[in-house]
Parts: C-alpha cells; sequence; structure tokens
C-alpha cells in the first residue's frame, strides 16, 4: 500500500436529535474535505454513488468543484451505475472534469450495487434482458470507453457550415490518457479478470460474492492477483492500478472510543443479489495495533490505494480528524507515499 484516501457513502436527512444534514450540506462538506486532506497528503477522495437515494447521486458536479479547488489529491466515484448512464454524456463530462482536474480523476464504474427501487434505470429510459441489468451496464461501458478512446461515434453532416467533412466525429473534448484513470469496480474473480483483459484498474469492492470459507482479504488477494495475471496476459502497456476499500478508526481520543471503541471484528457473511457473499471486517484499534493489523490483510498489502470508508455524517472536522491520524500514526509504517510525492501510479507486476 502506497496511496491512501477515503470513499464516502454521502448520506444525509435527519441526523437525530432534531438535526438535519441537507443534500446542500452534504455536498460542501465533501469539498471542505476534499480541500483538508489534500493539505494533509491524502491521494484520493471517493464517493458512492446511489440513485433514489439520500446520497451523491450524479457526481461530477461535486467532482468538478473539487478539481476546481484542490491541487494534488485524486476525484473519483466509487462507483458510477452504468446502467443509469447515457455513455456519450458521461464521456464529455468526465474529459472535462480530467481536464479542470489535470488529470486528477479517478472514475470507478460498473452494474452498481442493489438499489432501493425496483429496476430504476428503467425511468432513465433504458431497459434490460438480464434481470440485473448487466448486459445494459456493459453495452453503456462499451459506448464510453470507445468514446473516452477517441473513436468516431457520429458521422459527419458534409452540408453543415461548422467543419462539414466526411466519416465519424469524436464526441469532444478529449482528455490524454483518461483511459488509464478508468476503475472497474468488481465483486467477484471473473468480473476482475474480465476488467485486467480490458485494461481498466480494478476497484475491488466491499464485499466479493464469493464464500467458501476463506478471509476476505485472502479472496480479495486472489481476485487482485487474477485481475494482473489477466492484464499480463492480454499484453497491455504499463501497470494497472488497484484499490481496496476498509473500514479503519485509529482510537486516540475518547470520542474515536466511543464512536468506534466497540465496532465489531471478524469478516460477516451475507447474501447479495441471491449471491452468497464475504463482507470485510472493521479495524478499530490503538494506532500500533492498527499497522500489524493492517500488514497482516493480503489484499490492503496487495493493492496499491487503500480507501478509508468513512462516516460522512459526523462532519468534516471528525473525518479530518480520523485521516490525520491514519497519516500520521498508520499510513508510513505501512510505506505511504503523500500526494506531495507525485502522481499514483500501479505496482509493477512481477
Amino acid at each position: 500500500m502506497e496511496r491512501f484516501g477515503t470513499l464516502s457513502f454521502g448520506h444525509y436527512g435527519p441526523l437525530g436529535g432534531g438535526r438535519q444534514l441537507t443534500a446542500g450540506d452534504s455536498l460542501h462538506q465533501a469539498i471542505d474535505l476534499a480541500q483538508g486532506m489534500d493539505e494533509l497528503g491524502a491521494n484520493g477522495i471517493f464517493f458512492r454513488v446511489h440513485h433514489f437515494a439520500r446520497q451523491q447521486a450524479s457526481p461530477m458536479p461535486l467532482l468538478a468543484a473539487i478539481a476546481a479547488k484542490t491541487e494534488r489529491i485524486e476525484m473519483g466515484t466509487g462507483v458510477i451505475d452504468m446502467r443509469y448512464e447515457n455513455p456519450l454524456y458521461l464521456a464529455e463530462e468526465a474529459a472535462a472534469v480530467d481536464l479542470i482536474s489535470d488529470g486528477r480523476l479517478a472514475l470507478g464504474v460498473s452494474r452498481g450495487s442493489p438499489e432501493t427501487v425496483v429496476r430504476g434505470y428503467e425511468k432513465f429510459g433504458y431497459s434490460a434482458e438480464d434481470p440485473r441489468g448487466a448486459d445494459l451496464a456493459r453495452e453503456h461501458f462499451d459506448l464510453f470507453w470507445r468514446a473516452i478512446g477517441g473513436e468516431g461515434i457520429a458521422e459527419r453532416d458534409p452540408e453543415s457550415p461548422f467543419g462539414g467533412g466526411s466519416g465519424l466525429q469524436q464526441i469532444e473534448p478529449q482528455s490524454e490518457g483518461l483511459r488509464s484513470r478508468i476503475w472497474w469496480g468488481a465483486g467477484s474473480r471473473d468480473t476482475a479478470e474480465w476488467a485486467g483483459r480490458t485494461g481498466l484498474n480494478l476497484m475491488s469492492s466491499t464485499l466479493l460474492t464469493e464464500a467458501d470459507g476463506r478471509h476476505f482479504d485472502l479472496l480479495q488477494a486472489e481476485q487482485i492477483d487474477r485481475f494482473r495475471a489477466a492484464w499480463t496476459e492480454a499484453g497491455h502497456p504499463g501497470t494497472p492500478r488497484v484499490s481496496v476499500s476498509r473500514s479503519v478508526f485509529p482510537i486516540t481520543t475518547a470520542e474515536d472510543e466511543l464512536y468506534f471503541g466497540h465496532s465489531q471484528e471478524g469478516d460477516g457473511i451475507g447474501y447479495i443479489d441471491g449471491f452468497r457473499s464475504t463482507f470485510g471486517k472493521t479495524y478499530a484499534a490503538s494506532p500500533d495495533v492498527l499497522v500489524e493489523q493492517l500488514k497482516q490483510d493480503a489484499a490492503v498489502m496487495s493493492a496499491d490505494t487503500l480507501m478509508l470508508t468513512i462516516p460522512s455524517q459526523l462532519g468534516v472536522a471528525f473525518n479530518l480528524h480520523v485521516v490525520e491520524e491514519f497519516a500520521k500514526h498508520v499510513a508510513p509504517a505501512l510505506g505511504w507515499k503523500p500526494n506531495t510525492a507525485g502522481p499514483v501510479v500501479g505496482d509493477a507486476i512481477n
């Protein structure tokens, strides 16, 4: 692990005690958090994306605002549900944000996770044969991938007074190297292998649709190995990025102890989309204990980037405290390089 950032669920709504976190509050706090993390040297800030829910449903305006107000930190998603997306519009937006940020976009996409509604993407004007919409997500992604790669998409009009000509016209703007900053969120070994063959970075999920008795970190480390092997076999140049997510809370104050001192340890087993799945455990301990625990997490040590899942409802100050304590007392012992060390690159594949 050489880089770390945060993954925020971005929930807003009632907080209890008559308090309310509005959508506007959530957005402004996300921008403030990004600025604070940029100054602390954290490498990335990522947001979960969910439709028909009080979360970051349309992340591009937020990412553009963060890009304009920060200097070094990556900003991205974990993940955009491609079933809902107009792939060409997303390609235009992604290129624009990447240009605003000078190449700091790290866009995670995939089929998405279970929703609060039934086939919500149909209300956005899309339909799928697969009940889970996997075919639709791949179809939309294919067009998005081609578009950001500069492929001609629409037939030119030779009679147009705005250029004319013949052949196919690409979407604009284009951002050089954007493909190298696209991630696929994978919850299984097969999907990770597909991502490797396709030439995408791997954003390994907070759960895996595998449950064979092994610990979550071992299942995830195997997934990462398969992804890298598929990348190599496909002959892609360079080295891919790999991220994993964990709930990690250094306990250094009474407030930390109050919130997370009794957090449950151990992997969880449950069912997602009908699949028996394994969920990662929560790490909450003193910094010295966290260092030893995370060094024993095979997937954390295999990935180049660790995303800390943060309780965004607790506000900017508390979450900056979590990030700062991790940066000061845990991350250096794991091999962390702050954002002042330059752009993040993938680990070499042995």
